[in-house]
């Protein structure tokens, strides 16, 4: 191992896959109040946080990103044993956590001379954030050097996108997030907003008006944009991620695998970070060009 792979909460992967490719995670905190904080997986599960806000659909969570002294602990603990590091953070349109880690970097690097740390802007989030990170793990795994893995982890980053749907855009409005989309959706309108998230933004790709409706468009979606740019599959992994609604995860599989034979579809667990904008519902699909493609 020629690193320490390391990322922020935003990265919405599985417990399973942190531990199987041994990433460091620093959370985000978030709130249902606005006053009490406290620190997602650690603190409080992820379905625990989103049965609160199942339960309590009239208020909108918060999040707050983590801290120079979060950063600092987790880059010490490594600096210490003389391990160089990679960390991972959400994109900068969506929160300061890449600020944060800036800072503990330079105070690591300070007193600890010899000791790299690359923190690494993802422009993007969630799942696809995890993607890059997995990526990055590869990276490490077939011995780049920490140059090597910086300059592939920045060259393909650029190609993540992630074809998603929420259940409403409440949470959106509320926070917002809604952009690019204002022109698209109108707030007396029942519909299901068919979005592609890429470099930090989201972009409108349609709507839908049933569940099982906006599923199949967040397939063909994902299936028009590789046809339509004449990519290979092969070269990309994919990530699912949904909120909640667990039950989604395989319904969009099968329809995926129809067309993607060859590619599997790992699990991704949205968090707080991202929920806190789409909702209790959110359901996509992720894609990033592998490094070695």
């Amino acid at each position: 191992m020629s690193f320490k792979v390391i990322s922020d909460g935003s990265c919405d992967l599985t417990e399973e896959l942190i531990a199987k490719n041994d990433i460091d995670i620093v959370p985000f905190y978030v709130s249902m109040d606005g006053e009490t904080y406290l620190k997602e997986r650690d603190e409080i599960g992820i379905l625990d946080f989103y049965k609160q806000m199942v339960d309590n659909p009239n208020i909108y969570p918060k999040t707050s990103m983590p801290t120079v002294a979060d950063y600092k602990k987790t880059f010490e603990k490594y600096a210490k044993v003389g391990l160089d590091m990679i960390c991972i953070c959400i994109t900068t349109k969506f929160s300061g956590s890449y600020n944060s880690a800036i800072l503990a970097k330079e105070e690591i690097e300070n007193e600890y001379p010899g000791i790299r740390v690359e923190v690494i802007d993802a422009r993007i989030n969630t799942c696809i954030q995890g993607l890059l990170v997995l990526e990055v793990c590869r990276m490490n795994q077939n011995n780049l050097s920490l140059d090597e893995a910086v300059k592939e982890t920045n060259r393909i980053k650029e190609t993540a996108r992630i074809f998603f749907t929420i259940g409403s855009i409440d949470y959106l409005r509320h926070g917002g997030r809604i952009g690019k989309l204002k022109g698209l959706i109108a707030a007396t309108f029942k519909i299901k907003p068919l979005i592609i998230l890429k470099e930090g933004e989201i972009f409108s790709e349609g709507v839908a008006f049933t569940k099982n409706q906006s599923i199949v468009k967040v397939y063909k979606n994902c299936v028009k944009f590789f046809e339509e740019n004449h990519l290979n599959p092969d070269d990309y992994a994919f990530i699912i991620g949904t909120g909640i609604n667990h039950e989604d995860y395989e319904k969009l599989k099968t329809k995926l695998q129809s067309y993607f034979t060859k590619a599997d579809f790992p699990f991704g667990q949205i968090g707080a970070t991202i929920a806190v904008h789409t909702g209790p519902y959110p359901i996509g699909v992720g894609i990033i060009k592998k490094y070695d493609a």
